[in-house]
């Protein structure tokens, strides 16, 4: 196959590198059929997450107040380092939406993501074992602390597989195979589950770890995961004639640095917005274990609606990308106004679940009926609410940044997250949680107003697009000298 037809494998690019647009009901279309998939694969990804929560609390209110205090740091340097490589899928689909032989350009987009997979996921490894630390500074309890440490120094090493993973993700996402994030992630949660069952209650002969049997089932899914696309790409022909994975030791020092360029901004973005709900476990942790539990489940919940406008951040990513590869500036504007729709209409209806049926909700997670968990469920019903209010903001501020990541917008965005998430998000946390009667209450109060800043501050760069030059594409960048274009 010519590098022509193979800049034509996702469904959606052939009208980017004719220059034509699919109009509004194309574009919805081309929306859903590519956001649909993800959406589903994040949903899929929570519900892994929730199989996680639902083994660990079992084991009791503290293991379960621990391990959500050691995956506020693991998820907050995860998703930062997700979004690091990240930075692969606007290349991949500038290139795709170009018109131009892309193969080549494509190729050496993932080998240097998978490189740059390892090299930031040894230094996330790193940091996540700060977690003592930063347990003592902060006042968590003694016990919950241990509880942490021993789920802690297990589950980093699923770390660089889970990044590797997110690599291939982007990959088959921006070559039109998005179902295939979808199946890979679905059967994860089985083999999750039955991790869960083996490792922390000493089934099938195994030894009964306890919490570290969580960590120990997170390491065996992440492994599972990779070699999943590893072998569906192998598989699929229009996936394989890409031949990612052939010299992969050759670098392309141009092209990895052109990657971090792009996606230390939207890292440090993504760290910003992770950051302050991190932040927020341990203030909660600092009030009480009941209110650090109560907050864990209505955060689920809340992370559990995000999964869908996330998703859709992601499908617009790519869409924007094509068309900014295209030059097409109509494109660029369905497909970015066609994506935040979708986020306002969804979140909207998640918002009112919230408020209408929360204690069926919160059946997802924890039996709100059960006398031990009175006390949890009266904190976690106070802050659904306040959830529900910040959902179309979550939304929205999502989705915009994901239409400016398709213009490679991402240094302008990063700046907006950090003072909308940290100064009046994170202040007024603060203020309102330790300083007035609200406690936990305040905290939350704190965590909606960052978002709100966000969603508009990050809106109105996308409206103004055109009139900043963001929809005129830089000069290529050289990634490779000339003696070695063939590689």
């Amino acid at each position: 196959m010519t590098d022509m037809n193979a800049s034509r494998i996702a469904v959606t690019t052939p009208m980017a590198a004719q220059g034509t647009t699919p109009g509004w009901t194309g574009e919805l279309r081309a929306t859903l059929l590519l956001a649909g998939p993800l959406a589903l694969a994040n949903l899929l990804q929570m519900a892994t997450y929730a199989v996680d929560v639902i083994f660990i609390a079992r084991l009791g209110p503290e293991e379960l107040a621990a391990s959500g205090l050691a995956t506020s740091l693991f998820g907050l340097v995860l998703w930062a380092m997700t979004a690091l490589i990240g930075a692969v899928a606007p290349l991949m689909a500038e290139a795709l939406g170009s018109g131009k032989p892309s193969l080549r350009p494509v190729r050496r987009s993932v080998r240097m993501g998978l490189w740059l997979a390892v090299t930031s996921g040894a230094i996330g490894m790193g940091l996540c074992l700060l977690l003592d630390p930063i347990s003592r500074v902060t006042g968590q309890q003694p016990a919950i602390i241990d509880f942490a440490n021993s789920y802690n120094v297990v589950v980093v090493f699923s770390m660089i597989p889970m990044l590797l993973a997110a690599v291939l993700r982007n990959f088959v996402s921006a070559l039109g195979r998005p179902i295939f994030a979808t199946a890979v992630t679905g059967a994860g949660i089985g083999v999750n589950a039955f991790a869960n069952w083996v490792f922390i209650f000493g089934n099938l002969g195994a030894p009964a770890l306890g919490l570290p049997g969580a960590a120990m089932a997170t390491i065996i899914t992440a492994l599972f995961t990779l070699a999943a696309y590893i072998i569906a790409i192998r598989m699929d022909a229009r996936l394989h004639r890409y031949h990612i994975f052939g010299r992969l030791w050759s670098p392309d020092w141009a092209r990895f640095i052109q990657i971090v360029r792009i996606g230390t901004p939207i890292a440090l973005t993504v760290t910003a917005e992770a950051g302050i709900f991190g932040a927020a476990a341990f203030m909660m942790g600092r009030i009480g274990a009941a209110e650090l539990a109560g907050h864990i489940v209505a955060l689920q919940l809340a992370a559990l609606a995000f999964q869908v406008p996330f998703g859709v951040g992601q499908a617009v990513t790519i869409r924007v990308g094509y068309f900014y590869g295209a030059r097409n500036k109509v494109g660029i504007k369905q497909a970015g106004w066609v994506s935040l729709g979708l986020s306002a209409v969804f979140m909207s209806l998640t918002a009112s679940a919230m408020v209408l049926f929360p204690l069926p909700l919160m059946h997802i997670f924890i039996d709100p009926t059960a006398p031990e968990n009175a006390v949890t469920v009266l904190f976690a019903l106070q802050y659904l609410l306040l959830a529900a209010i910040f959902q179309l903001a979550d939304g929205l501020q999502a989705v915009a940044a994901g239409a400016l990541r398709g213009l490679q917008d991402t240094r302008v965005p990063m700046w907006m997250a950090i003072f909308s998430y940290w100064v009046p998000g994170i202040g007024m946390a603060i203020g309102l949680g330790f300083f007035t009667p609200w406690a936990g209450v305040g905290v939350w109060i704190g965590l909606a107003t960052g978002l709100f800043f966000a969603a508009i501050l990050l809106t109105w760069r996308w409206m103004r697009r055109d009139t900043l030059g963001l929809t005129a594409p830089a000069p290529v960048m050289a990634v490779m000298p000339p003696a070695q274009s063939a590689v």
